[in-house]
């Protein structure tokens, strides 16, 4: 009979401890940041964001695509 207290035990506390994880891991996620700009972009995705943001015009971006691709 003291065994099996044990074993209840052990299931209750293993229980809270799992619950307590879950409820931590919930309310403060681990987010993957993504990665600062200029790190790890190649040529043509800088190109594609500054043309997405709208600083460089469609003939710009082009010609720039261009050039990039003929140096690859």
């Amino acid at each position: 009979m003291i065994g099996f207290g044990f074993i209840g035990m052990i299931l209750f506390w293993g229980i809270i401890i799992m619950l307590a994880v879950t409820l931590i891991n919930m309310l403060f996620p681990i987010r993957n940041q993504p990665p600062k700009p200029g790190f790890d972009l190649s040529a043509v995705d800088i190109l594609q964001q500054r043309y997405a943001r709208g600083e460089i015009s469609r003939e710009e971006y082009q010609e720039m695509l261009h050039t990039i691709q003929q140096q690859q």
